[in-house]
C-alpha cells in the first residue's frame, strides 16, 4: 500500500482506535459502569485524556505526522486584486488559476463560508482522505485544496455543478465527485464533531445555560426544522426533517436528519436514537439537583410543539403566576441559540433553497454543513454564521405548533410528573 493510502487509512481509523484502546485498557481503580456502555468498567482519567485528544485541534498535529514525510501538492492562491498578474507556468499556474479566489476575507467568505486560515487548516486535515480516492476508471489530477474548494463551493454557494465546473475548469462529473467525496469524508470520518457531550462536558453546558436563565441542569435546546428538496416525478419526499440539539453557544450537540418532512416534530423525536437513549438512561442520567425536595434530572428545553416530559421542558400554555411568566421568558431566551443554528445552517447556499439532489445526498449535505458549522465555531470563525442585525427576529425559523397528546393514562402520569419539575424550575427563573 502506498504512503497516500496508508495515511488515509490511519486517519480514518485513528479516533476509533483510541476509543478501542480506552475500552480494553484495564482500570486500576474501577468505578461504576458508564450507562452508555454497561459492559465495561471505565477509567475516568483515561476517558478525559482520550476525549480531549480526539475532539480538539490536537488531532491536526497528529494528522500532520502522517503526511509530513510525503511531498504535498500545494495550491497557491492567485490574487486577482494585484497588479502583478503574471504567473510563472513552472509554479503550479493551473492550480492557482482554477481555485480562482483571492486571499481577501470577503472572497473566502463568499466562496467557501470560511476564512483563508480555516480553509488551509481544513485542507491539511482532510488531505489524506481527499487525495486517496478517484472515480472508478479515471484519475483526477487535482490537489486536496482544489478538491476541497470544489466541494465547499457547492455547499457554500449552492451553485449548479455546471457553474462550478466552468469556474474551476473541470468536467461536471469531477465537480459532482468532489462535492460528494467531501460530504462522505466529513460524515464518515468526522462525525465525532457532532457527538453528544460526555457527563463531564454536560456540566459546562448546563452551567452556561444557568448563567443566562437561572435554571439549573439544562443540557441543551432541541428544535426541528425542514429543508426543502426539489421534487421529481419519482421522488415524493418534498422536504427533509432535521432535529438538532444545541448548547448556549449554538454548537450542535446532536443532529438527526433523514426523516420525511411531513412527520411532526414529536414523531421525529420519538423515532430518533436520542429519544431512545434518554428513555433507556444512556443520556441525561447524572448530576441530579434537588430543589425544595424535588429531584431535577438533566433535561432539554423544547418548544410547545413537543410533549412535556421529565427530561423535556416546554413552556407554560396557560400562565397563571409571575413565576410561570418568568419561566416562559427565560425559556424563549434559551431557545435563541437553537434558532440561530438553524438560521446559520440555512445560510449555506445549498441549504438556502430547495436542494436539487437525490434524497440521500441531500441528507449528507445537511450533515456536512452541520459538521462544518461546529468546526467554524471551534475555530472562532464566524464566516458561515447568519449575518443579522441586533433586532433580528429569530422566530421566523420557529416552525413549532401546539402539541396534542393521545390523552392516555401513561402520558397523563408522565406529564403530571414533568409538570411538578417545571413548576419547581419556574421558581428559579431569572429574568
Amino acid at each position: 500500500m502506498d504512503s497516500k493510502k496508508t495515511a488515509a487509512l490511519l486517519c480514518s481509523l485513528i479516533s476509533k482506535t483510541l476509543l478501542l484502546l480506552f475500552l480494553i485498557i484495564p482500570s486500576s481503580s474501577p468505578v461504576s459502569p458508564n450507562p452508555t456502555n454497561p459492559i465495561f468498567q471505565l477509567n475516568p482519567n483515561l476517558f478525559s485524556t482520550i476525549h480531549h485528544f480526539i475532539s480538539s485541534q490536537n488531532i491536526v498535529s497528529l494528522l500532520s505526522l502522517l503526511t509530513i514525510s510525503r511531498k504535498r501538492k500545494r495550491t497557491h492562491f492567485l490574487d486577482f486584486d494585484s497588479d502583478h498578474t503574471h504567473v510563472d507556468k513552472n509554479r503550479n499556474c493551473d492550480s492557482r488559476v482554477r481555485l480562482g479566489v483571492t486571499r481577501s476575507p470577503d472572497s473566502f467568505k463568499s466562496f467557501f463560508k470560511m476564512s483563508s486560515s480555516t480553509f488551509e487548516w481544513l485542507a491539511g486535515l482532510l488531505e489524506p482522505l481527499l487525495d486517496c480516492r478517484d472515480p472508478v476508471g479515471s484519475i483526477i489530477n487535482l490537489s486536496a485544496e482544489l478538491r476541497l474548494g470544489i466541494g465547499l463551493t457547492r455547499l457554500a454557494t449552492g451553485s449548479s455543478y455546471a457553474e462550478i465546473a466552468s469556474r474551476f475548469g473541470v468536467n461536471e462529473s469531477v465537480t459532482r465527485f468532489c462535492a460528494k467525496q467531501l460530504c462522505r469524508v466529513l460524515c464518515t470520518n468526522f462525525r465525532f464533531w457532532l457527538a453528544f457531550p460526555s457527563s463531564l462536558e454536560l456540566n459546562s453546558v448546563s452551567n452556561s445555560f444557568q448563567e443566562i436563565s437561572g435554571l439549573p441542569n439544562c443540557c441543551g435546546v432541541i428544535e426541528c426544522t425542514r429543508f426543502d428538496i426539489v421534487a421529481t416525478s419519482k421522488e415524493q419526499k418534498h422536504s427533509i426533517a432535521a432535529q438538532v440539539v444545541v448548547d448556549s453557544s449554538s454548537r450542535i450537540l446532536s443532529i438527526v436528519a433523514g426523516f420525511r418532512g411531513d412527520k411532526a416534530d414529536p414523531e421525529v423525536l420519538k423515532l430518533s436514537s436520542l429519544y431512545k437513549d434518554i428513555e433507556l438512561g444512556k443520556l441525561l442520567d447524572s448530576n441530579v439537583v434537588d430543589i425544595d425536595g424535588v429531584e431535577i434530572n438533566q433535561y432539554l428545553i423544547g418548544n410547545s410543539g413537543y410533549p412535556l416530559l421529565p427530561w423535556l421542558m416546554t413552556p407554560f400554555i396557560d400562565v397563571i403566576s409571575s413565576s410561570e411568566k418568568n419561566f416562559n421568558s427565560v425559556h424563549s431566551l434559551m431557545r435563541v441559540p437553537a434558532l440561530k443554528t438553524i438560521a446559520s445552517l440555512k445560510h449555506w447556499g445549498v441549504l438556502s433553497k430547495p436542494i436539487d439532489e437525490e434524497f440521500k445526498i441531500a441528507v449528507a449535505q445537511i450533515g456536512a454543513c452541520s459538521i462544518l458549522h461546529n468546526v467554524l465555531l471551534m475555530r472562532e470563525d464566524d464566516s458561515a454564521l447568519c449575518e443579522v442585525s441586533g433586532d433580528y427576529d429569530y422566530s421566523v425559523h420557529d416552525q413549532s405548533s401546539q402539541y396534542i397528546g393521545d390523552d392516555s393514562l401513561e402520558e397523563n402520569i408522565i406529564e403530571r410528573k414533568a409538570s411538578v419539575i417545571r413548576s419547581v424550575l419556574a421558581t428559579r427563573a431569572r429574568v
